[in-house]
């Protein structure tokens, strides 16, 4: 684990290559040492609706929601929420100069006890997955 989630708002794909966003995040969380390759997961999902602010359809949103299993020490998930949170503003920078938007983020840890995982992924992956 953990389970990145980018919700956004549709009009961003025109902007900016969602995928390759997927992938600086990927990377980053890497870099942090915090998160195993294996576990790592990123997805993104435009929302459906989205009215912003005073409605104008040119505003736009990303949040990034990043859950992860308990354990990790308070200031291991600061430094990998300011790592990845930093790849993510750079990578954004060329549309907040540009255009109405709001980025956003936000880690928090999942109850083990009330999230059971399985997973065979270990198995498919080439060299050290930890």
């Amino acid at each position: 684990m953990p389970h990145f989630h980018i919700d956004y708002s549709p009009n961003l794909e025109a902007r900016m290559d969602i995928g390759a966003l997927c992938v600086v995040i990927r990377d980053a969380a890497m870099e942090t040492g915090v998160f195993p390759l294996a576990g790592i997961r990123i997805r993104a999902t435009p929302a459906t609706h989205v009215v912003m602010a005073d409605g104008d359809p040119d505003h736009a949103f990303l949040d990034l929601s990043v859950r992860l299993r308990a354990g990790r020490t308070e200031a291991a998930k600061q430094a990998a929420t300011q790592t990845i949170f930093a790849a993510m503003e750079a990578f954004c920078a060329p549309v907040m100069n540009s255009s109405s938007f709001m980025l956003s983020m936000e880690m928090r840890d999942i109850d083990p006890e009330l999230s059971p995982k399985a997973s065979s992924i270990r198995n498919h992956l080439a060299g050290d997955t930890t």
